[in-house]
């Protein structure tokens, strides 16, 4: 067991849409790796694709987008903030994830401002890379919502 908090502590998402499962590294404010531990029996799977099962491309980019959020809302400044998508940038992507795969979900935090941010990501499988990505997100107030 980590002495990082559960993902839910800190982000607003929950299942199924929270996408983290654990917080393996962080440094509030700065960076956050988490794993997404994929069972196989995600809906998502039974229709993307029917017998050649691929975690959509999409979702990748929203757990490393969920793993920036980490970073974020763990330090004092964001604390209780909500991080919304402003853009994705130079997303690419090296490898299918598979049922039965963690993904291992990389963020640091770029130029951040009281209201908005940028983020790197990388998602990966055993050290190989599935996807990389730019983020950029605004920074809300959860009561604004």
């Amino acid at each position: 067991m980590s002495d990082f908090p559960h993902p839910s502590e800190l982000l607003p998402h929950r299942p199924p849409f929270l996408l983290c499962d654990e917080i393996v590294e962080l440094e509030p404010g700065v960076s956050c790796t988490a794993l997404w531990h994929l069972t196989g029996d995600e809906a998502f799977f039974e229709g993307h694709f029917p017998g050649r099962p691929t975690l959509p491309g999409v979702l990748i980019v929203e757990a490393l987008a969920q793993t920036a959020g980490l970073a974020a809302l763990s330090s004092q400044e964001f604390s209780g903030r909500l991080p919304l998508f402003g853009g994705i940038d130079k997303a690419r992507f090296r490898r299918q994830v598979l049922p039965g795969e963690s993904l291992t979900l990389k963020a640091r935090l770029g130029k951040m401002s009281r209201m908005a941010g940028r983020a790197t990501g990388e998602a990966s499988v055993d050290e190989e890379l599935a996807c990389k990505a730019e983020m950029m997100f605004i920074i809300a107030n959860a009561g604004d919502l």
